[in-house]
């Protein structure tokens, strides 16, 4: 489901990215395939002086379908950003991936709060953070950050998931498979 980037899957990820639902929501928007293929070499070299996260979500079918990225990694915390192509909406990646991420960024990298800025007008990507019992609005709880991501205009509601939530969601989630 989720692998580490490659540069052999930028072209198909580029052709998905472009999409005109799926671009605006984009955080590195790229204009060219080069440009595109220039940020994930970044983010790869990013990755490894442990400053980000980045993975390809594939299909069954072992195809890329989109990305999940863990940024501004300072403090064991971070934001996230992800993108699925217009063609798998709807089909249950997003939360798939999701869960899958965080359990490597949890587990394997003690990462204890990923924060979510989603765009007020994102009303595919809100629907799709509320489906997940570990995420939590916090627009009101932690104010500090959603001025920091609000600074110009409010444009952006505030979500975090934390370690414990997620841990706790898991077990239960588990617990529930194994009866």
């Amino acid at each position: 489901m989720l692998k580490k980037r490659d540069l052999h899957d930028c072209h198909s990820l580029y052709t998905l990215m472009m999409d005109p639902a799926v671009f605006p929501y984009v955080r590195n928007k790229c204009q060219c395939y080069e440009e595109y293929l220039f940020s994930t070499k970044q983010l790869i070299t990013e990755e490894e002086q442990n400053t980000c996260m980045s993975r390809t979500i594939l299909n069954e079918m072992g195809q890329p379908i989109g990305t999940i990225d863990l940024y501004d990694i300072v403090n064991q915390t971070g934001f996230l950003a992800t993108w699925i192509g217009a063609p798998y909406f709807g089909s249950g990646y997003n939360q798939r991936a999701k869960d899958s991420f965080f359990t490597e960024v949890f587990l394997e990298h003690h990462i204890e709060t990923v924060f979510l800025k989603i765009r007020k007008q994102n009303i595919r990507s809100k629907r799709a953070i509320e489906k997940l019992p570990y995420a939590q609005l916090v627009n009101d709880i932690n104010i500090q950050v959603y001025k920091l991501i609000n600074e110009a205009q409010h444009i952006y509601d505030l979500y975090q998931v934390e370690r414990l939530s997620f841990l706790k969601y898991s077990n239960l989630m588990q617990h529930e498979v194994a009866t």
